[in-house]
């Protein structure tokens, strides 16, 4: 038996923000742009892994999600902690270089770390993308 990650899922607010990041600052291929304005769920994923995406949703859109619910989500996206992901590259700096151009000529997301070794045993950087999302990338 072999299971697969096919999609993970990350709040966006602002999706155009948000798939230009993932597209334009990571270089992920769009998969699937469904919705209008607000109300989109985008899938974006490597080149070369068709088998792995990542959804980006609009917060809180579940109608089972109270009003107050919504309230604090929009605060923790806020706030950055509401939600992370961690992606691997060959080219740790290269793809930090690239994330950081577009960071700063977007004026969208942010810097948190360049790349550096940690204490635990790898190398990586980490960005907050423009919904506040924590995107920590490792070196391969």
């Amino acid at each position: 038996m072999s299971v697969i990650i096919a999609s993970a899922f990350l709040p966006a607010d602002d999706p155009e923000k948000s798939l230009g990041f993932f597209r334009d600052a990571l270089g992920f291929e769009v998969r699937q742009d469904v919705g209008q304005g607000t109300m989109r769920w985008i899938t974006v994923g490597p080149p070369g892994q068709p088998e792995t995406g990542i959804v980006l949703h609009p917060p809180a859109a579940d109608p089972g999600v109270s009003d107050e619910e919504r309230r604090t989500i929009a605060v923790l996206m806020a706030k950055g902690v509401y939600t992370a992901i961690s992606l691997a590259s060959k080219d740790l700096q290269g793809t930090f270089d690239r994330a950081r151009a577009w960071v700063e000529s977007s004026g969208a997301g942010e810097v948190l770390q360049e790349p550096e070794d940690q204490p635990w045993g790898v190398r990586d950087c980490s960005f907050r993308d423009p919904a506040g999302n924590l995107v920590r990338i490792n070196q391969l």
